[in-house]
């Protein structure tokens, strides 16, 4: 062990002079935390203070650096309750992490990185949290990533009583239970009290006998006891034959008379007057001109930047070619990448990890292949999406490149708000989307997943890539492998033939390279042009061909990124004839839509037709659901004609 290092919960119990100084810390932060929420006149201060206690104890003892933050070998803490910033921002201040002046008087102020829920780019807080339930799906991604790269770090969730009612967190504990995750400690702040009254009241559950069920040994203690508090921590962290929670009964508002054991100081900051009552009673300094000084000459400013990215290692390999007649769809395509990305890269000495998680899909979505190669790198959740989704992301910001593949209607409708704050974690997953659009069939309207465009464009960070034919499957899987950042990668689940130039040969081979929002022109024409992609590409190359016997010359585009349409492009074609864009997705939020808007907004006025799905459409084999949404391809003929016609 080097010099610098710090040994975890080291004492072998607390001494008196550490109780003392977390006492004194505990007064101070929590003028610290009413101070904070007076002058931005808002945030939780009464939770905040009953989760105080647990903050000091677990970021003083934990093996965390306040001068090297982001060291390796660091344990990872999750605030799952992000509400209670105003006690993580004291805490972390007191104990050197960054300067608490900046933290008291900018908090909730635009452009300050003291948000009002904790936020990833801040010294000490890993994990960007707010929408509860989700905490300890992030802690349990952390500890995997750790066991995967053989990282020695511990893993602490701080979690609220209430949030432990939702699914999620019943997901994670088995999910935790089953994979050995015995590096994970639980410590949950039980106040008793939420927003619309007492926990038992407002949702009964016995919070000890859900943890002991899943397999989880829990210890009940004072949460304000410090000693009793750091005892039971430390058996925790030291005992690694289970994870364990640690229900720590706690007092809202605890050392300010009025504020104990009332919930209306969950979300409101105390009035003038009775900030000078808590004050005193805490025997703090009311300097709080001094920090409104201070928050004044702050200049409201945009958000900072937020991501941490490392650099990604990995051996794409040579791509596969497919040829026409090949047994082979996009997601077979798929599948085989990931095996051939999994026999570079995964246990390889200095290449970047992938673990790939699956949820009871793994022979529908082709996982199964690389499950079967490298099971100590594939993760079966069974049917629990939302876990996974979170888990998956976390994962992937500790030095792993996760791959979570569902059907789509589960992996992004399902989770969208996962993928959101996975998104705003600046995660590095690949998201595999299977089963896209009418093109599912006979499975029905709930398994239709014609939105995702739509829900994908709703996440800033998030970049979608729709292959055409198995040959870009293989190279675009490669190209967002090898790239940081959140990919989804689409596809239907019917078979599609290899896209071939006229002469039979496959586009998508030989010396092309993926690029992300490039235009491939499939097939040039000078009448009109069809923009599509996926499984309706090959569609609009057979509608041209119908149209070649008429005369008419089409040109065909196959736009594989329509989050990113090269839409200067588009707008030139549209000056020399009419565009007609072709997609199994709802009409209203599609690839149409995105280039309306774009054009719009160029003041590129073109005549331009939008085909796709206009509802929710029945059972049937993809044959019938298109000629039921008029998007066969004599459908797409006659809108070419109309179109010209017009």
């Amino acid at each position: 062990m080097s010099k610098n290092a710090k040994v975890r919960f080291g004492y072998p119990s607390l001494p008196q002079e550490e109780i003392e100084r977390l006492s004194e810390l505990s007064r101070l932060c929590k003028g610290d935390i009413l101070k904070m929420t007076n002058i931005a006149g808002s945030g939780h201060p009464g939770g905040s203070i009953s989760s105080l206690d647990i903050y000091l104890v677990v970021f003083s003892y934990a093996r965390v650096f306040p001068h090297e933050p982001l060291r390796e070998d660091r344990d990872r803490i999750v605030v799952s309750h992000g509400h209670t910033s105003p006690a993580v921002y004291a805490v972390l201040g007191r104990l050197g992490f960054f300067d608490l002046d900046e933290a008291i008087a900018t908090f909730r102020k635009a452009g300050s990185i003291f948000e009002g829920h904790v936020e990833r780019l801040i010294p000490g807080v890993e994990w960007s949290t707010g929408n509860l339930g989700q905490g300890l799906s992030a802690g349990c991604g952390f500890a995997l990533a750790g066991r995967v790269r053989g990282l020695d770090y511990h893993t602490f969730v701080l979690m609220s009583d209430g949030e432990q009612v939702k699914g999620q967190v019943s997901e994670a504990r088995k999910f935790a239970r089953k994979f050995g995750l015995n590096n994970i400690t639980v410590v949950i702040d039980y106040n008793n009290k939420q927003i619309s009254g007492d926990f038992m009241s407002v949702m009964p559950m016995d919070i000890r006998a859900n943890y002991e069920a899943d397999g989880w040994r829990v210890l009940e203690v004072d949460g304000h006891d410090f000693a009793a508090l750091y005892g039971a921590i430390k058996a925790a962290v030291e005992d690694e034959s289970a994870p364990y929670a640690i229900i720590a009964h706690t007092v809202m508002g605890k050392g300010v008379s009025f504020m104990e054991h009332d919930e209306q100081f969950h979300g409101r900051a105390l009035k003038e007057d009775e900030m000078e009552r808590a004050l005193s009673e805490l025997r703090v300094e009311n300097d709080r001109d001094r920090y409104r000084r201070i928050r004044e000459k702050m200049e409201v400013r945009g958000k900072p930047e937020s991501c941490r990215r490392y650099p990604i290692n990995i051996d794409v390999g040579e791509p596969f070619t497919y040829r026409p007649g090949d047994k082979i769809d996009n997601r077979g395509a798929f599948g085989k990448a990931l095996v051939d990305l999994g026999k570079r890269n995964c246990g390889v000495p200095g290449r970047t990890p992938i673990v790939v998680f699956d949820c009871d899909l793994m022979d529908s979505v082709r996982t199964g292949w690389f499950a079967r190669e490298f099971p100590g790198f594939f993760f079966e959740m069974g049917i629990q999406e939302h876990n996974t989704a979170t888990v998956a992301g976390a994962a992937s910001v500790c030095g792993v490149i996760s791959v979570f593949a569902d059907f789509g209607v589960f992996g992004i409708d399902e989770v969208y708000n996962q993928q959101r704050l996975n998104d705003i974690n600046c995660t590095n997953l690949k998201l595999i989307l299977t089963h896209l659009g009418v093109d599912v069939g006979q499975d029905g309207k709930t398994h239709h997943c014609i939105d995702y465009i739509g829900l994908l464009r709703n996440i800033y960070g998030f970049k979608l890539i729709v292959p055409a034919d198995a040959n870009q499957m293989d190279r675009a899987v490669r190209y967002a492998f090898s790239q940081y950042g959140n990919y989804a990668i689409g596809m239907g689940r019917e078979s599609q033939p290899i896209i071939t130039d006229d002469g039979g040969v496959p586009i998508f081979s030989g010396g092309y390279v993926f690029r992300y929002g490039a235009l491939d022109v499939v097939a040039e024409g000078s009448d009109a042009t069809v923009l599509s992609y996926g499984n309706m590409l090959h569609r609009a190359l057979e509608a041209r061909r119908l149209l070649a016997k008429k005369g008419v010359s089409l040109r065909v585009v196959n736009v594989p990124c329509p989050l990113d349409p090269d839409v200067e492009r588009i707008a030139e074609w549209g000056r020399k004839g009419p565009v007609i864009v072709y997609e199994d997705h709802n009409l209203r939020t599609g690839l149409g839509s995105i280039v309306a808007d774009k054009l719009l907004e160029m003041r590129a006025f073109v005549p331009l037709r939008k085909m796709g799905v206009k509802g929710y459409a029945p059972s049937g084999s993809p044959a019938e659901i298109y000629k039921v949404e008029g998007l066969t391809v004599e459908d797409l003929v006659r809108a070419v004609e109309e179109e010209l016609s017009s």
